[in-house]
């Protein structure tokens, strides 16, 4: 039995991992790669022959980084089932035509801007809308806690990851030439006490392998309660500047915890008036899905969606055509825009931060990862200046970094995931290197086998 690590290796995007053994070969995940534009094109345009031929493939959950290559793997000649849990089939459907329609967006957009430039390479979106459907066909949606048969001699179990709507760890049971092993692969874990959705479920014990994501292996996040006071504090500051926030946010996920976290304020009183923009068709798309799946709630959310919508607010406005995503460029006054892409790389977000990162008087407020080579993460870390469409432009805007929104688990919630675990060895996926470094020594002072793997080598059992 073998693992290799075809993406997510000491990086946090493109997850991808091959599980071989003597009679079948099962995929776990296939996203897209996020980072330096030739390099992300290179890597989700050409995918390893060997993920293309596998039996069968599973994804934890919806973000695009675990999901957005199906379409260019199912194209590309991969025979197999790809099974998830309902609710990841459903977003799947949102997330991978958003994602379609986005490439060929700012395809078109960028090949017209720098047409008579003699050094443009035209752009060839990685996949468009007619390659979605073959994707969404190959689902299979399995419920958590139903062992199925998903290949010869390998079966899978989801159990609830709590990171989005649907999310999964993935438990897979392998006769290994007589030999029963068993490998978990935790997806992206969330954190105790998030808004909407269940708490992480415990992970099975011992098993051989536990392939761990390792993001914040090296940070403890702010308490899930300081959510709304810290959210507060950053609205009122930029209103009195007479500014506005702009914010990448996850169209999955974090921007119906953030819209869950501002129909609180309002409810207390704590909101004050001001226009609230959700520029994202794809944002509102997942907002109808999450309706669809109660089933992945905690139980204080199905009690509060008796009494009222959460995820309405007074003075919220949905825009979903281009004209109302430009026209919020007009509106005078402090307001909050809450756009995709989650990590600032397309999408409507980058108009509004094009206008408004020059202006000390806005706020970017950043509530979820960015990766390295990402606008983003150039964010982060107070870039003077910061390229948007090919223009560099100076950062004068406040950048603002709430992790208490964080949607991963941090250092301490991984430790106590593996501890409680206890398998026979530890595989960090899904992280840094410093990350990585820091919770590898942790979880080796508390007795465990870690190693964390580099893109591209294979392990044996």
């Amino acid at each position: 039995m073998r693992l290799t690590f075809l993406g997510a290796a000491r990086e946090v995007t493109g997850s991808m991992l091959l599980v071989n053994t003597e009679r079948a070969a099962v995929l776990v995940d296939c996203g897209f790669f996020q980072g330096r534009r030739a390099e992300s094109r290179r890597r989700n345009a050409h995918l390893p022959r060997e993920a293309v031929s596998a039996d069968a493939a599973v994804v934890t959950h919806a973000h695009i980084d675990h999901s957005g290559n199906l379409p260019v793997l199912v194209r590309t000649g991969f025979p197999g089932h790809i099974y998830v849990t309902p609710a990841t089939r459903d977003l799947a459907a949102c997330m991978l035509h958003d994602s379609a329609r986005l490439q060929e967006a700012d395809a078109e957009y960028l090949n017209r801007k720098y047409q008579d430039d003699p050094a443009w390479e035209p752009i060839v979106p990685l996949y468009t809308a007619d390659d979605v459907p073959p994707a969404l066909e190959r689902m299979v949606g399995v419920p958590y806690r139903r062992r199925i048969a998903i290949a010869d001699g390998v079966s899978a179990t989801f159990l609830d990851a709590g990171h989005i709507l649907g999310s999964a760890q993935v438990v897979l049971d392998v006769d290994d030439g007589g030999r029963q092993r068993r490998v978990v692969v935790s997806g992206d874990l969330g954190r105790a006490g998030l808004p909407i959705i269940r708490d992480p479920e415990p992970p099975p014990r011992h098993p051989d392998v536990l392939v761990m994501e390792s993001t914040y292996g090296d940070r403890r996040h702010a308490r899930v309660e300081r959510m709304a006071d810290d959210l507060a504090r950053v609205i009122e500051e930029t209103r009195a500047r007479g500014g506005k926030i702009v914010v990448p946010a996850f169209a999955l996920g974090r921007t119906q915890e953030l819209l869950v976290v501002l129909h609180r304020l309002q409810r207390d009183g704590r909101l004050p008036a001001i226009p609230v923009f959700i520029d994202s068709p794809l944002a509102i798309d997942v907002t109808s899905v999450f309706r669809m799946h109660p089933e992945c709630f905690d139980a204080e959310t199905r009690r509060l969606l008796d009494e009222d919508d959460l995820f309405a607010l007074e003075g919220l406005r949905l825009t979903r055509t281009r004209e109302a995503s430009m026209a919020i460029n007009d509106v005078a006054g402090p307001a909050i825009i809450i756009a995709a892409s989650g990590m600032a790389e397309g999408g409507r977000v980058l108009h509004h931060l094009r206008i408004l990162v020059e202006d000390p008087r806005n706020t970017v407020l950043v509530i979820g990862f960015m990766a390295q080579h990402t606008l983003g993460r150039r964010l982060v870390e107070r870039r003077p200046r910061v390229k948007i469409w090919g223009v560099e432009r100076d950062l004068h805007a406040q950048v603002v970094t709430l992790d208490a929104f964080s949607a991963h688990a941090d250092a301490d919630d991984l430790a106590a995931y593996a501890t409680r675990c206890a398998p026979g060895r530890v595989l960090l996926v899904h992280g840094e290197e410093a990350a990585q470094h820091a919770l590898r020594a942790r979880l080796t002072d508390a007795g465990l086998d870690v190693y964390a793997p580099e893109r591209g080598e294979t392990l044996e059992l």
